[in-house]
């Protein structure tokens, strides 16, 4: 296996090395993703940062300005990997495991999003000493980092946001139940753990394509996978251990807390690109709009659904560079 370590990785920016820690030993399984990826060892790293109890993962590499990737539900920082060298060419990428996600070892005492965003900005802002970074998000990662924007303004740039419908004043948690049928069946207490537990790769592996473009989900005739068995193998890896199975589904049951926290922000006024999956821009901007007062672009991904930066990669990053450059 190839150990990436700060050796092989380009500087990352102005982290405050004390609190900053290698991956560990080759065979804990933080880089089997990108195991015998050569370039992308070249570039970038695993790292480990201490946050109030939780030992948060991220992967960083690049040169440039700080640019922080939150990743969704059921990925972890892999979802970017493929999109990151094209990015790290201009900035330095900081692409992260949510707490008690991925390779993050430990668990927040809450999984609301506002919860998460502190966690988020204590890694970045704090630990990292990275007090004007852009934040892009994904999935249930941008309601993190709306959280992130709203919570602490002074201290971003940019927010990209990418498809999903924001818990709030537009939809709140009976709204969002009836979005798909696996809202609803993640929200329930106890239930997804005792289903899913023994056959989380299986789970995963029809999961994917159901919200892929054409997928069935929402309506579609149905779509082919979206990802090869080697990439199902690295999300399986982390949500096949209970802690994170649980974690990903605590996601879910909190969205009632994060409707409220939501309705309780004022407007954000940090400039926003909102992406969306085709089909999706004019429902997810509505839920949007009513608390991001500055979206200079919204735009939907064309041939893709919900995984964006998977369907799309081109687009997405060319519509990143020219956004966070602007």
């Amino acid at each position: 296996m190839v150990l990436v370590t700060a050796a092989c990785a380009a500087p990352a920016g102005p982290a405050t090395a004390a609190a900053v820690t290698a991956a560990p030993q080759a065979g804990a399984g933080v880089d089997s993703g990108t195991v015998g990826d050569a370039e992308f060892a070249r570039t970038f790293r695993h790292e480990f940062t201490d946050v109030d109890g939780v030992r948060m993962h991220h992967v960083t590499g690049g040169s440039g300005p700080a640019l922080v990737l939150l990743h969704g539900w059921p990925q972890t920082w892999f979802a970017w990997r493929g999109i990151m060298p094209a990015l790290a060419e201009h900035y330095t990428v900081y692409a992260v495991d949510l707490p008690g996600l991925g390779d993050s070892e430990g668990a927040p005492p809450s999984y609301d999003k506002a919860t998460l965003a502190r966690y988020v900005h204590t890694l970045v802002a704090e630990r990292l000493g990275l007090r004007d970074a852009g934040v892009v998000g994904h999935d249930l990662g941008a309601a993190v980092a709306f959280q992130y924007a709203a919570q602490f303004p002074q201290d971003l740039t940019k927010l990209g946001y990418l498809d999903l419908p924001l818990p709030g004043p537009a939809i709140d948690a009976a709204g969002y139940r009836s979005l798909s049928w696996h809202i609803a069946f993640h929200m329930q207490a106890q239930v997804p753990e005792a289903v899913v537990g023994d056959d989380v790769r299986e789970y995963l592996a029809m999961f994917y394509p159901q919200v892929a473009f054409g997928g069935t989900a929402f309506g579609g005739p149905g779509a082919a996978p979206p990802f090869d068995d080697a990439e199902i193998d690295e999300y399986a890896r982390t949500y096949g251990r209970p802690a994170v199975l649980h974690g990903g589904f605590e996601l879910y049951r909190t969205l009632a807390r994060d409707v409220a926290d939501n309705v309780a922000a004022r407007p954000i006024s940090t400039p926003t690109l909102l992406m969306t999956a085709a089909g999706l821009l004019d429902s997810t901007r509505a839920t949007l709009a009513p608390r991001a007062e500055n979206i200079v672009r919204a735009v939907e991904v064309p041939g893709s659904g919900h995984w964006l930066a998977e369907e799309n990669p081109g687009f997405v990053t060319t519509e990143l560079l020219a956004f966070l450059g602007s």
